[in-house]
């Protein structure tokens, strides 16, 4: 399966924050509709209880009152034979009925209905009972007023037993329904807490998945882009990304291959024309050299004063074409070193005496910090006398007239550690980490451009990083600057 083939496979940006959403969206609903069924289940159990079960208490107390009221016109119209008192006897019984019937209808157990229809049953007897009473009373007939009271009290009582049992029922039924809400309640709560970790912890998981999937290639593109920036244009970039991603790896790798297509180019032609141009300026030194000797003839001092000038600038042209052939072959991996063991102390002396004309012209102060205890190590004596001669010679060169270069050398963790300080101009944040390129040559503050290659720093580069070493800068402007580097022991 090729590229483009694994690209259509994989899911876009847009495609996978969309799924995210998606799964978030999916979640909260089923947590809202959760909720909502519980609060539904709440508000059918708040509804029962304020439409059933405290209307038949409410009915209970109605039909005690009731059923009182008749016993109580009942007494005073047999005694009294008061028409008023049976009237308002027929209307209490009337109502009795009416709240039994009401009661009976929004009964919602067994029991409560069985309960009802005793009590309906009892007030039959009762009614009959009082009914008999009253004929006898109107008909002036003779009744037992023992037994009758006494049988007209038991069925009443039986009557109040019922209503009683009645309201206990209901209110068992109440506190039942009750603890089913409040344990529903507690249960909701719970699976509400649980469900917004479970989302909360899954909102982050994808978060985490979707931002890493996406800026985990970002990260390592934009590291290779400061690589780049460096002069390393390594472009092997095939990580699993979505698609627009994949599509700026492969248009970034493409862009790799060219930019070392054309580094290469350069590299062969300054190599090539460093070869052809060596041998014509040696030429050149050479019949400068013969002329200033006499061999043409006799020279005026003007004219020895122009061979001296182009002397000059054969000697720097030939220097710079040697470097240019020396950092291809850097580059190209065909320098050859001959390591040896040794001390780096007489190479930091050699290196000093050969720039003390320069530096007693410009008056200078020259100081030197070498440990005494620095141990032997493995290098090229040659390539790091170069690198000496390099950094102190940029430190001698950036150094106003009487200012001040410190060489120092000392062991740190195993390693040896030059150092070269000026008291020169110093070097911008943003040059620290590019003076080090070929053809670069930091912008200095409060100071005039001085002519150099930008080949020399490179150069100290390649050298120790073949070392094993690392080498950096230190400076902040207006207070001088320090070239460190380390080889190890």
């Amino acid at each position: 399966m090729d590229e483009s083939s694994r690209n259509k496979m994989r899911l876009t940006i847009f495609s996978r924050l969309m799924i995210g959403y998606l799964a978030m969206f999916i979640l909260v609903m089923v947590v809202a509709v959760y909720v909502i069924l519980m609060l539904r289940q709440l508000n059918a159990g708040t509804h029962h209880i304020l439409t059933i079960d405290n209307r038949i208490i409410d009915y209970e107390e109605k039909l005690t009152d009731s059923i009182l009221s008749q016993m109580r016109y009942e007494r005073k119209y047999v005694i009294t034979k008061d028409t008023v008192l049976y009237d308002q006897f027929l209307s209490a019984k009337e109502d009795f009925n009416k709240f039994l019937s009401e009661a009976l209808l929004i009964a919602d157990t067994s029991e409560k209905k069985a309960s009802l229809n005793k009590v309906k049953a009892y007030h039959e007897r009762f009614q009959s009972l009082i009914d008999r009473q009253i004929e006898q009373v109107r008909g002036n007939q003779t009744y037992s007023k023992r037994g009758d009271g006494q049988e007209i009290e038991r069925v009443a009582d039986g009557i109040l037993e019922e209503l009683k049992k009645l309201e206990t029922l209901s209110r068992h039924d109440i506190q039942d329904r009750m603890n089913g809400l409040k344990e529903a309640g507690a249960t909701a709560g719970q699976f509400a807490i649980i469900m917004s970790i479970i989302a909360l912890v899954l909102v982050i998981a994808i978060s985490l998945l979707i931002t890493r999937s996406i800026a985990k290639p970002l990260t390592i593109l934009r590291d290779r882009t400061k690589e780049i920036s460096k002069g390393v244009f390594d472009g092997d970039l095939n990580l699993p990304a979505p698609p627009e991603v994949s599509d700026l790896m492969v248009a970034f790798n493409s862009m790799c291959g060219k930019l070392k297509m054309v580094d290469k180019m350069k590299s062969d032609f300054f190599s090539s024309m460093s070869h052809e141009l060596r041998t014509p300026l040696t030429s050149i030194k050479e019949g400068i050299s013969l002329l200033q000797d006499g061999v043409g003839g006799t020279i005026t001092e003007k004219q020895k004063r122009l061979l001296a000038i182009l002397s000059e600038e054969s000697k720097r042209l030939i220097d710079l074409v040697n470097s240019l052939l020396d950092l291809s072959k850097m580059e190209a991996g065909m320098m050859t070193y001959a390591f040896e063991r040794g001390g780096i102390a007489p190479l930091i002396g050699r290196a000093t005496t050969e720039i003390t004309p320069l530096i007693e012209a410009k008056k200078i102060a020259l100081q030197k910090k070498i440990d005494e205890r620095l141990p032997v190590i493995r290098m090229d004596r040659e390539k790091i006398l170069q690198v000496l001669r390099n950094l102190i010679g940029n430190a001698v060169k950036f150094t106003p007239e009487r200012g001040a270069v410190t060489v120092s050398a000392r062991l740190v963790n195993r390693e040896v550690e030059v150092s070269v300080s000026d008291t020169g101009p110093g070097i911008t944040k943003e040059n620290l980490t590019t003076i080090f390129e070929k053809f670069h040559q930091a912008s200095l503050t409060n100071s005039e451009r001085i002519k150099g290659t930008g080949l020399g720093l490179a150069i100290v580069r390649h050298v120790i990083t073949a070392h094993g070493g690392r080498v950096w800068a230190e400076s902040e402007p207006g207070h001088g600057s320090s070239f460190i580097f380390v080889l190890p022991v």
